[in-house]
């Protein structure tokens, strides 16, 4: 007798679960990875229902000839039921197609991977003893660990030793004989932490990045398939994913970190699939911060979770900063910075590099933050106005001066930088803007005695080079560090005392919604890294807008403060907490095209939520931000609603009833990190 499964294909459908004949020489069970026939070709997918007879299926035997799976992937790599329910409610949360979730979202099967070296845990005794505010959070988890799912939050401020907590909560987990998942946002923080697991846990440790080859990624699946014994899996967002059968708590450190946000493909957000990865295998999650986002701090500080909220407020050891602002309005052409006044060292301000000099006088290491790449940011003929730009997305190509390009953010034009002006010939080319690459020059050719280097995404490609450059610092061979959010996260510097930081103005003028909840959870985690091991430091922020009072709240070390400004605001314009949203983005290269289709989508959508009554506002339809990417056009419809089974019952109409249009393609964000 036959019996048919069904099987969500990689296949970009509405929801591209199919329905195949079971094989005759091999048995399938949910959780399978397969590959199907599909039309003329193969696809992978994963199999989620069995047992089906032919009277189940008899409307598609109707209608068409029901194909055998063709074969099984090694069952090494199948899906429990836990991790298949995972990706089933990613599917339905961020109305992305389950076959292509799942496929996504695993690493490259290889059948012969080459054999890897694991970490392995010395277990030391931890040399510190926790403080009081570090105590009291660790008794009152430890006490709910063995209870079943549960989310706490420890809010710690910047070197208040939650690392310390962490660890102390896995010592407790490992010891009972289950693993532990912790996520953290970037690969540059992995080596820190790897080496601080291994030395104090008696498990072995996975890291799981980008970094991390196919085969080291294929022998970690193997390995937590078939042991037994508790480990430590502690990587970036695509970790969560991992086969942790036996977990026992899951730890997500700088929680509020927009990286945990996959842009791409399925657009989920790491932090909130750990949570539900948590509640799946009924443990524990432990969420930290010392810059919450808005909508978790208003959870745990004065809502449903007050319970469950820690706050660490004091440094471990070391004192806060002292924070400076210079006034960029000002020459700064007092006395005693004449000698740097006589150059053209725009951006640095004179006060800046009289602090930095002080500071590398005597043996200590500098940061100096900047949020953008390059040598400037765009370049324009001084004789006839013409703008170098990206054809593809009419936006200006960055200058990067070691590399003599001129190189788009938003695609992968690049051209060489031009000796004269394509339009009028001038040879005369404006530089505007600025970078890490022109700060490093203009510190270097200053202070030619001391070595300045850079730590970026330009400069940094790969875990090797990240690890040398933050050993050699660590040394001393290097003085200073020019870099972007890279240097913002997390790192322990002994001898840092002064941070330098320029370009906030344009972080908090950004237009969204969290731009200022963005730039203070920045300009925090930057301050952070000055002052660990001594109270003699400062943070000097070059700004135009001295007076915002942002700044008087990150002077004071009060997110309170700034959190009851901001949740007002929040409140009044319904936005989240207040509010779920969603983002629909259609791309075309047909303008026209793309603008009619969505003006009758957004008209559309207007008449559902009249009709029905439903408690939601429809924003746009709108061009994004930067309208042509990658020789694309985009257009988005926001959607708002403080009934999240209205928002995803909308969505699922549009979804049921879109017309497709021949060039126009959508793309679901639910819960978007920002509008772009």
């Amino acid at each position: 007798m036959e019996s048919y499964c069904k099987v969500a294909v990689k296949y970009p459908g509405a929801e591209g679960i199919l329905t195949y004949k079971n094989p005759s020489d091999f048995a399938v069970n949910r959780g399978d990875l397969v590959e199907v026939p599909l039309g003329r070709r193969k696809a992978a997918g994963c199999v989620v229902q069995t047992g089906l007879s032919t009277a189940d299926v008899q409307a598609e035997l109707d209608k068409y000839k029901l194909k055998e799976v063709s074969t099984k992937e090694n069952e090494l790599f199948s899906l429990s039921e836990k991790e298949l329910s995972l990706y089933e409610w990613m599917a339905k949360y961020y109305h992305y197609n389950l076959g292509m979730t799942i496929l996504e979202c695993l690493p490259k099967i290889l059948k012969r991977p080459r054999s890897v070296e694991f970490v392995s845990g010395e277990g030391q005794d931890i040399e510190h003893t926790l403080n009081d505010d570090q105590q009291s959070s660790f008794n009152s988890i430890q006490e709910k660990l063995t209870k079943g799912f549960d989310r706490f939050y420890i809010h710690g401020v910047t070197g208040s030793g939650k690392t310390l907590v962490y660890l102390s909560l896995m010592k407790e987990v490992l010891k009972s004989g289950k693993s532990v998942l912790f996520l953290l946002p970037e690969i540059n923080l992995t080596p820190q932490f790897t080496q601080t697991f291994a030395k104090y846990l008696d498990c072995r440790v996975f890291p799981y990045h980008s970094g991390v080859t196919n085969s080291e990624k294929n022998a970690i699946w193997k390995e937590l398939k078939e042991n037994t014994k508790p480990v430590v899996v502690m990587g970036v967002r695509s970790s969560v994913f991992l086969p942790i059968e036996d977990l026992g708590l899951v730890i997500v450190d700088e929680e509020h970190d927009q990286s945990f946000k996959q842009s791409d493909r399925c657009p989920y957000n790491g932090r909130d699939v750990a949570i539900k990865k948590a509640q799946l295998s009924n443990a524990p999650i432990v969420l930290g911060s010392a810059t919450p986002t808005v909508e978790n701090y208003f959870t745990f500080k004065d809502g449903a979770k007050s319970d469950n909220y820690f706050a660490l407020k004091k440094r471990a050891s070391g004192g806060f900063p002292k924070v400076e602002l210079v006034d960029c309005r000002e020459s700064g052409a007092k006395s005693a910075q004449k000698k740097f006044d006589e150059d053209d060292l725009w951006p640095m301000h004179p006060k800046s590099l009289i602090e930095i000099e002080e500071k590398l006088k005597l043996g200590e290491q500098v940061l100096v933050f900047v949020n953008r790449l390059g040598f400037a940011n765009y370049v324009q003929c001084r004789g006839c106005g013409y703008k170098f730009e990206d054809p593809n997305t009419n936006t200006p190509l960055r200058y990067f001066k070691k590399k003599n390009i001129l190189s788009s953010s938003h695609s992968d034009y690049e051209i060489p930088m031009p000796e004269i002006c394509p339009e009028c010939g001038n040879m005369s080319l404006l530089q505007k803007g600025f970078g890490t690459e022109r700060i490093q020059e203009i510190l270097s050719s200053k202070f030619s005695a001391y070595n300045v280097e850079r730590f970026d995404r330009d400069e940094i490609k790969n875990v090797t080079q990240l690890e040398d450059k933050l050993s050699r610092f660590h040394n001393k061979e290097i003085d200073v560090f020019v870099g972007t959010q890279m240097l913002s996260k997390g790192h322990n510097f002994e001898r840092v005392n002064l941070v330098v930081v320029l370009g906030v103005d344009s972080v908090m003028n950004f237009p969204d919604f969290r731009a200022i909840e963005k730039a203070y959870q920045l300009i925090t985690q930057i301050n952070g890294r000055a002052g660990r091991y001594s109270p003699e430091a400062k943070v000097l922020i070059q700004t135009l807008a001295p007076e915002n009072k942002l700044f008087d709240y990150i002077k004071d070390h009060s997110f309170n403060e700034f959190y009851d400004e901001e949740i007002i605001i929040r409140d009044i314009s319904r936005f989240p907490p207040f509010s779920k949203m969603a983002v629909i983005y259609f791309n075309s290269r047909f303008q026209e095209r793309l603008v009619s289709n969505i003006v009758s989508v957004g008209e559309g959508l207007k008449s559902i939520v009249e009709k029905n009554s439903l408690d939601v506002q429809i924003l746009g339809p709108s061009p994004a931000m930067i309208e042509k990417r990658a020789n694309q056009y985009c257009w988005y419809i926001a959607i708002r609603s403080v009934n999240i089974n209205d928002l995803h019952n909308l969505i699922n109409v549009f979804q049921n009833s879109y017309n497709r249009v021949s060039g126009v393609s959508f793309k679901i964000d639910i819960d978007p990190y920002q509008i772009y």
